[in-house]
């Protein structure tokens, strides 16, 4: 279970983490008719998709189902051909990744995204950069203004690193740590950003059984303490019907089921999209 310092930055009680969250965390995301091809194949073929504020939705199916290549589409990597994305109402279909970071859509990748030449601390102050106001010449003047913001930073970035359970690392460089820890890290990065949508590239891949049953826990008291809406894509079956209020999956770039756990797990054609045609 996680100590008082940490339930108290994620259960609405007064500290600098939730203090410094936008009074608009509001996170609703439609994805409509969106189609993504790459020459004669088809990645996502009019895919629909709803995510509701505060809510955990799960997005499963076999490899190259198209599960990464939708959250590349809703985090701008990917250009979709036809469909709209839209979130808290505005469409976002064309923005850059830079702009939807600021309006605050967050994520992790399936292989690690940091600077192994930089300790713990300083990839989550990079992560952070949306949230600096003030510019190149400030900075490099160290003016009071930039000192007393860089406090404010700090701080909030310590909550998480308390949160996190990563106080003995927070000084180490990032490529000599373990690579569960690294997941850890690249987790704290993505909450830096403190985003209304946060999205999962199956963080609980390659990573021990110990650290795995951590994850679940992070990822449980984020959703339920601090109303984080979630999009977790996983191949963990077993994680993902336990802790997602409602689950998609993806077989071939089309979206074959969506419902509850318990109405995924014994709908027909998920059933055969993972065992086979067993008729």
């Amino acid at each position: 279970m996680a100590n008082d310092h940490k339930m108290k930055a994620f259960r609405g009680e007064p500290s600098i983490f939730t203090s410094t969250r936008s009074e608009e965390s509001q996170a609703e995301l439609k994805v409509k008719d969106l189609t993504l091809k790459f020459g004669g194949i088809t990645a996502l073929n009019k895919i629909d998709l709803s995510v509701h504020d505060g809510e955990l939705i799960s997005i499963i199916g076999p490899n190259g189902a198209g599960k990464t290549s939708l959250l590349n589409c809703i985090s701008g990597y990917y250009k979709a051909q036809e469909g709209r994305i839209s979130f808290n109402g505005k469409d976002i279909t064309h923005l850059s990744t830079n702009h939807l970071a600021k309006i605050g859509i967050g994520r992790t990748y399936q292989n690690i995204e940091l600077f192994p030449g930089m300790t713990v601390l300083s990839n989550m102050m990079l992560a952070r950069h949306v949230h600096y106001k003030y510019n190149v010449g400030q900075a490099s003047l160290f003016l009071k203004n930039v000192r007393n913001e860089e406090v404010r930073h700090r701080e909030v970035l310590e909550e998480l690193i308390d949160f996190l359970e990563m106080q003995s690392i927070r000084k180490q460089l990032v490529g000599g740590l373990p690579y569960g820890t690294r997941k850890r890290v690249e987790l704290g990065c993505a909450l830096a950003l403190q985003p209304k949508l946060l999205m999962l590239d199956e963080p609980f891949a390659g990573i021990t059984l110990e650290e795995k049953e951590d994850m679940v826990r992070f990822l449980v008291e984020l959703n339920e303490a601090w109303n984080q809406t979630i999009i977790l894509v996983e191949h963990n079956l077993s994680i993902v019907m336990s802790i997602s209020d409602r689950v998609a999956v993806f077989d071939f770039g089309v979206k074959i089921a969506e419902g509850s756990p318990d109405f995924v797990q014994n709908h027909p054609q998920v059933i055969k999209a993972y065992l086979g045609d067993t008729s």
